[in-house]
């Protein structure tokens, strides 16, 4: 059986990084699992990494740094360019929105959960009116974030 960890040495530019690999749930690490622990060393987004072993890329993102012929201390290079500060800032605000996207589907699924309670007769005739009313203005909030969502978007400036 092979090994869940591998100790590799990565040339970048003029340092050198030592990255050790662990395969995620017990299996061997993967491609994936160096160049995602090459990020957090390095700055380097995955996209921009080129990863090369004895003058081959490697490029197949799910297999195994076994089968590329990678065992423990091996050396390899990597080329890549970090983002530009101004990069990373336009990057940053598109995680907060997507979070802010995932929470406002959340809310939205939790209507939905309740809209089908309701539609099923899990209240009282009485008082589904007000439920709905409740529901209604849960929905108009949450469309109203939805639209500072797309404004938000349609404010970035990219770079062709």
């Amino acid at each position: 059986m092979a090994e869940n960890t591998v100790t590799v040495t990565v040339a970048y530019g003029s340092t050198k990084h030592s990255i050790t690999v662990t395969g995620l749930d017990g299996n061997e690490p993967i491609l994936k699992d160096l160049s995602d622990a090459l990020v957090q060393v390095t700055g380097v987004p995955m996209p921009a990494q080129k990863l090369i072993f004895k003058g081959k890329s490697l490029k197949e993102m799910e297999e195994s740094l076994s089968s590329f012929g990678i065992k423990q201390g091996c050396k390899l290079m990597m080329i890549g360019k970090r983002n530009s500060p101004e990069e990373e800032s336009e990057l940053k605000k598109l995680k907060d929105i997507e979070k802010s996207v995932e929470q406002t589907a959340k809310k939205l699924e939790k209507v939905d959960g309740e809209l089908t309670g309701l539609k099923n007769g899990f209240l009282a005739k009485d008082l589904q009116a007000e439920a709905l009313g409740r529901l209604d203005q849960r929905v108009k909030v949450a469309s109203e974030q939805f639209m500072k969502i797309l404004e938000q978007v349609d404010s970035m400036v990219t770079q062709p």
